[in-house]
């Protein structure tokens, strides 16, 4: 389909950049396997007693309702974050901001959305570092919603996400507010052997 009709990069806000089908096809499978390989996922408990649709996991750092541990919530270390995942964000940021830079992630975030799943509007503040969040989606397709710094309401902008591609926020934009209001089930290639959504954001602790 991307081939009949073409989806261009476009830069919703000033440093909001979607990259559509930047991940060839064996990459995605390569992302899923590894995806697989990291045991763990659970549904986060938040403060309020609600628990977080999606399924998650951690590595690097484990996040939990607001900050980081290196360990678990069951107090087992969290999983190392791979250098080859640091050096794809880097790759995924030089396109979407058109020039290589400094970039060191340690964290990612794996999150598994099933058909009923969805992420509420949210900011991504418990880094100390402000540096980009490199976003890659896998499988199903969602409604990511992307919005404002100041607010959880409008305005905001309704983009699809499909597998393969990249989403990055960073700069003006970095604070801003986003989530996942629906996914798109039966839209994943089979070929893929992913029933679901995964996303998995790169981010800079700073701790």
């Amino acid at each position: 389909m991307d081939a009949l009709l073409p989806r261009p990069r476009a830069e919703l806000a000033p440093g909001a950049v979607h990259l559509p089908g930047w991940l060839g096809f064996d990459e995605q499978r390569e992302l899923v396997a590894a995806c697989r390989g990291w045991t763990g996922y659970r549904h986060t408990r938040l403060p309020n007693g609600g628990v977080m649709s999606v399924q998650s996991v951690c590595l690097g750092w484990h996040w939990y309702p607001y900050g980081y541990s290196r360990t678990t919530g069951d107090g087992t270390p969290v999983l190392p974050f791979p250098d080859w995942l640091g050096e794809l964000g880097r790759r995924a940021l030089a396109a979407a901001y058109g020039e290589a830079r400094p970039y060191e992630p340690d964290v990612a975030l794996v999150n598994f959305y099933d058909a009923t799943a969805k992420m509420g509007l949210h900011q991504d503040k418990d880094e100390r570092s402000l540096e980009p969040v490199v976003s890659f989606s896998l499988g199903n397709a969602c409604v990511f919603r992307f919005g404002n710094t100041e607010t959880r309401g409008r305005p905001y902008t309704d983009v699809e996400l499909r597998s393969g591609d990249v989403f990055v926020f960073g700069g003006p934009s970095r604070l801003a507010y986003h989530g996942v209001p629906k996914t798109l089930p039966g839209t994943a290639d089979p070929a893929l052997g992913l029933d679901g959504r995964l996303n998995i954001t790169l981010r800079v602790s700073g701790l």
